[in-house]
């Protein structure tokens, strides 16, 4: 399967190809400049996979929970590279993209995804990673730091929610450390897309977000 994915939705901006079990990958932090980095990459990605639009069997892209302008930035450009070349448009969950790639890089195995929703929130969600996959426990939502909740266990925490309510959040369920740095990656959107099994931890509609 060959998929293409992208992600807009932080302050990062990403795009990948899965191809062949593989990843190839673009990602910067570029706050504000989306709409003008994320064509270059697409096309760099596409460049170096050996790849035409027409070669693809999915569009995937992060859908969201994140900021709105970068969320509609994404779906605008995977939706018009899907429509002119008759494919399928897969939206995934970035914080469970967020997880995917976590459980990878740390190992730990239960998930606790906390997105800086402003004005006093996050969007929440949480996720036990298995082997290349994850799976979701209970819905993802959007609430106060001190509304979150998680099933019994040891939990890390994952994303920019974790460095601005660091000690709310650690009250709330058993951490044993967290990243707070970490942002969704246009690959771990992919390696969820390429995969039907994946696709439940994170396709469907989502939460939206802040401009």
């Amino acid at each position: 399967m060959k998929v293409l994915a992208l992600d807009t939705s932080t302050d990062a901006c990403s795009a990948a190809v899965w191809v062949g079990g593989s990843i190839l990958e673009r990602y910067g932090l570029a706050p504000r400049r989306h709409a003008a980095l994320i064509l270059p990459m697409i096309e760099a990605v596409l460049a170096e996979a050996g790849l035409a639009v027409g070669q693809l069997d999915a569009v995937a892209f992060g859908r969201g929970p994140g900021a709105f302008t970068g969320v509609r930035v994404a779906a605008g450009v995977a939706q018009g590279i899907a429509f002119a070349a008759g494919l399928p448009v897969v939206p995934i969950s970035t914080l469970a993209a967020m997880a995917l790639g976590a459980g990878r890089e740390t190992g730990h195995a239960q998930l606790a995804v906390a997105l800086d929703a402003r004005m006093g929130e996050v969007y929440w969600g949480t996720y036990i990673a298995a082997g290349a996959a994850v799976e979701p426990l209970g819905e993802e939502r959007v609430c106060a730091p001190a509304a979150v909740s998680a099933p019994p266990g040891n939990w890390f925490g994952v994303g920019s929610g974790w460095g601005v309510y660091p000690a709310i959040l650690a009250r709330r369920l058993t951490v044993n450390g967290w990243s707070s740095e970490r942002l969704p990656h246009a690959g771990d959107i992919a390696r969820l897309a390429a995969d039907p099994r994946r696709r439940g931890a994170g396709g469907g509609g989502g939460l939206g977000g802040a401009a």
